[in-house]
């Protein structure tokens, strides 16, 4: 098979066109491919008039050998891209594997462990799928909370909840990328997401997916028990022997991977009572922007007639404060919800389905925050958050605040929408956003948006919806590991984004497979 590289036709392209590319590009007959896909696709948008797509092909053509001796630029062997599980280890395990969270991280450390052979347990302190998504749109309809299982917590983690990105820049020479992708297309997930160039899935259709993960995983012998929380370590001598689960009962294990997630607020104070090795992290924090997809649409494309997927952006700035100031998970035809999981605080997240068939586009603009800010210690970062959510949550009474961007500049509440009409998820109600965050922060806002103008037309518009507080955009900790990814107590192994190791769902589950292959080549399967 070759792989042929830097194939670009027009965005209007045909299968039969991309054959007769692929046949021009070898210098041979179409008759002499035998078939093809794609292995990459990407688009070309940066001169409006002439939107191409760029393709890489995989293609098995006759006589391979004879087109590779002519050293054509950009064809080559395709390479073995397989991923394989290391050998296991000959240590006998002692106690059962478990696993907390049943995020991305989690749930494919479980699934790389029973593939090998082990019967890991996860523990998962929200619902399953069904209920979950119940109990999350009951939230969003009386905002009655259930801290333990909601947009946060419960199958499949935060990213249930979201526009189900899967794109990563982490390079992976042992082929976690692509295993990634291929699990989550066995399970139901779109197949063009092994091959595009920013793939998602979306909530609508990530939550099945997750389901039949978990599905898998209990054909394969593990197990996972919901509205299950891990409420405490037990450790001897530096080894862990033990753990509590719900206040009330003990478990034996000395094999714990902590999958918790970024908002596992007292997870973390516990483990830094029991003495594991955690410190403060930078993050971000910030509000969401809605405009008209049409609008980004047009600027990012020129038209807004063509036949293209919801258009994209990413953007950043440097404030004259040397501060970061950049856009981070934006939703495409998306919403924008309520993601709180503490009782009197709030959150916000953006959220897309896989058609991204909303009015509105959304984004996080978040500005960079650090140790000078928010204080020393472990947990500061954690409290900073708090007391960010609690203003939220008491100057909103409850309801998301939002406000329009030309107020938000001048300090005054808003008191009606203009040209964009909202969509979110939970309860809003107008307020002045200025008042939920440091002056600097807002500052660094104003003139990153400001900035952003000079990028994407109306990106500043007077009455663009601005809603708050993003906060959630990493964990404010880090749990720190070493080279076998074990804490300084023995046993215990910090994973994914909640540990600081990861930030999304791609980098999350890889994470999770590098824990759970350190357990395969330590230990041998009961």
């Amino acid at each position: 098979m070759l792989r042929i590289r830097q194939i670009k036709l027009p965005i209007t392209y045909t299968q039969k066109d991309l054959k007769i590319k692929i046949a021009q590009k070898l210098k041979i007959k179409e008759n002499e491919i035998i078939n093809f896909q794609i292995n990459k696709l990407s688009l070309d948008a940066r001169d409006k008039t002439n939107l191409t797509y760029v393709f890489e092909i995989d293609a098995n053509i006759k006589n391979e050998k004879h087109i590779l001796q002519k050293k054509i630029k950009n064809v080559i062997k395709t390479p073995n891209e397989n991923y394989q599980l290391p050998p296991h280890g000959k240590e006998k395990l002692k106690n059962q594997i478990i696993i907390v969270g049943a995020g991305p991280a989690g749930l494919f450390s479980a699934y790389m462990l029973a593939k090998a052979g082990f019967k890991p347990l996860i523990i998962e302190r929200g619902e399953n799928i069904e209920n979950r998504i119940k109990t999350v749109e009951k939230f969003w309809k009386t905002g009655i909370l259930n801290p333990n299982s909601n947009v946060q917590f419960g199958a499949g983690g935060a990213g249930t909840f979201s526009d189900g990105k899967l794109n990563t820049t982490a390079k992976d020479k042992m082929n976690r990328n692509k295993e990634v992708l291929k699990i989550f297309t066995q399970n139901g997930a779109p197949k063009e997401i092994m091959y595009i160039n920013k793939p998602h899935i979306g909530t609508d259709l990530l939550r099945n997916v997750i389901q039949n993960l978990i599905n898998e995983i209990i054909k394969m012998g593990g197990q996972i028990k919901y509205q299950t929380c891990l409420t405490n370590v037990n450790i001897e001598n530096n080894k862990l022997i033990s753990i509590e689960i719900n206040h009330n009962k003990i478990i034996n294990c000395n094999n714990l991977i902590l999958a918790i997630g970024h908002s596992s607020r007292d997870t973390f104070e516990m483990l830094l009572k029991n003495k594991l090795n955690i410190t403060s992290k930078p993050f971000a924090i910030g509000i969401r922007i809605q405009h008209t997809q049409k609008m980004i649409d047009k600027t990012q494309y020129g038209n807004t007639n063509l036949n293209l997927p919801p258009a994209a952006y990413k953007l950043t700035y440097q404030t004259k404060e040397k501060r970061g100031v950049y856009s981070f998970c934006m939703c495409p035809g998306g919403f924008v919800v309520n993601a709180s999981s503490n009782q009197n605080m709030l959150a916000i997240n953006g959220m897309s389905n896989y058609k991204r068939d909303t009015k509105n586009a959304n984004s996080a603009i978040i500005v960079t925050i650090n140790q000078n800010d928010f204080g020393p210690n472990p947990l500061d970062g954690l409290k900073f958050q708090k007391e960010i959510e609690t203003k939220a949550y008491q100057i909103g009474k409850g309801k998301i605040p939002v406000q329009l961007f030309k107020d938000f500049t001048l300090n005054q509440k808003s008191e009606n929408f203009k040209t964009i009409s909202p969509i979110f998820k939970g309860n809003f109600t107008f307020a002045n956003i200025r008042d939920i965050f440091p002056e600097y922060i807002n500052q660094a806002l104003i003139e990153g948006i400001q900035n952003f103008e000079t990028k994407i037309k109306g990106f500043a518009k007077e009455d663009a919806i601005i809603a708050a507080p993003e906060t959630r955009t990493s964990s404010p900790v880090k749990i720190i590991r070493n080279e076998n990814f074990t804490s300084n107590i023995k046993g215990i192994y910090p994973c994914g984004e909640g540990a600081g190791y990861a930030g999304g769902i791609m980098t999350s589950a890889i994470d999770g497979i590098k824990v759970a292959e350190q357990i395969i080549k330590t230990f041998f399967p009961n």
